[in-house]
């Protein structure tokens, strides 16, 4: 049982990409997130990593790491204890498209040093994307997204978490898109929900 004021969170997320050439890219990534609409730190994410495209724009296979500080509420109290979180992960990309529906699916395997144990987890990501309003060059100038991403532990309690997303996205050239949307995370006795507002930036 958290002792926050607040059952309902905020996630800021900034997700960069640079292309280095047709097959490698850098993926770099920020994300703070908040117990409440914001002041009251949870959790702050650092993510890079080296991507190669398998194919055109469709397959990717990454190498990443993660540096993660998280400020957990001890139970019954208002204080908070900090963990720090080292994080080597593996993840592959796949891209589909059904018509008007663009598809996702992102595996992504992770080394987990929190603190002085080693864990291992597993993640499937299947995200969905339909264009509302598009451009003249065949674009999404508006689009509804929604995704949904189970985690799995290597060892006993298996599931750890799932997260189920909905929110509009606004394209604001070929570079930038912006997001916002209501995410609910589900934990084995429990559930969060999270205002996310993400910043998407490809160059």
């Amino acid at each position: 049982m958290f002792a926050q004021e607040s059952d309902f969170g905020n996630w800021l997320i900034y997700i960069g990409n640079k292309k280095i050439d047709s097959k490698w890219n850098i993926h770099n990534e920020v994300q703070y997130r908040n117990y409440d609409v914001v002041g009251d730190l949870e959790q702050l994410l650092l993510r890079t990593g080296v991507g190669y495209n398998l194919s055109e724009n469709n397959h990717n296979l990454l190498l990443g790491y993660g540096y993660i500080s998280s400020e957990n509420y001890i139970p019954e109290t208002q204080e908070k204890t900090a963990i720090n979180e080292h994080r080597i992960f593996q993840q592959f990309i796949s891209k589909d498209q059904l018509g008007i529906l663009s598809l996702t699916h992102r595996y992504r395997v992770e080394q987990r040093f929190v603190e002085k144990d080693f864990k291992m987890r597993f993640r499937y990501f299947l995200a969905a994307n339909i264009p509302l309003i598009k451009t003249e060059d065949g674009g999404s100038k508006l689009y509804f997204s929604a995704y949904n991403e189970v985690f799995l532990n290597a060892k006993s309690k298996v599931f750890d978490r799932n997260r189920v997303y909905g929110g509009f996205g606004f394209q604001l050239n070929r570079q930038i898109r912006m997001e916002a949307g209501y995410m609910n995370q589900m934990f084995e006795a429990s559930s969060r929900d999270q205002f996310n507002l993400i910043t998407f930036i490809t160059f």
